[in-house]
Formats: C-alpha cells, sequence, structure tokens
C-alpha cells in the first residue's frame, strides 16, 4: 500500500540481472504484454462468395459417410 492508502501496482516484470538497454526493455515488455491478451481468434466462416464457388464448381455436398465433414467446404 502507498502512503496515501491506495494499492501499490505490481511491476510487470523486474530486471534481476545485467544492464539492458531502454530499448531491450522496451522489446521485452512489448512481447510479455502480447503473451498475456488472452484473446483468441475467432475461427472464419466462409461466406456468401465460398458457396457461389462451389456451385459454379458443382461441388454440392454428395451423401454418403463423412458428407457433414464436406459440406462446410
Amino acid at each position: 500500500m502507498e502512503p496515501d492508502g491506495t494499492p501499490a501496482e505490481q511491476p510487470v516484470l523486474a530486471v534481476v540481472k545485467g544492464e539492458p538497454t531502454a530499448e531491450e526493455l522496451a522489446a521485452l515488455t512489448a512481447v510479455v504484454l502480447s503473451l498475456g491478451s488472452g484473446e483468441t481468434a475467432a475461427a472464419e466462416k466462409p461466406g456468401v462468395r465460398h458457396w457461389i464457388r462451389r456451385q459454379q464448381l458443382q461441388l454440392a455436398p454428395k451423401p454418403g459417410p463423412g458428407s457433414w465433414k464436406r459440406s462446410r467446404g
């Protein structure tokens, strides 16, 4: 806690050995912060153009084992 009663912020990282330059610290900080974003990329869904192309190439899904897998394109 700070003397005024506010909680102290924890450092993102600390240098325990060596003397890195400001540029090295900036690069390391950028990498560490990018790893902790926690956002996952959303899976892309095939657009309308995908289905139009399949129709033009006459790639309609055919019945049979595993046809549900092939229907996604």
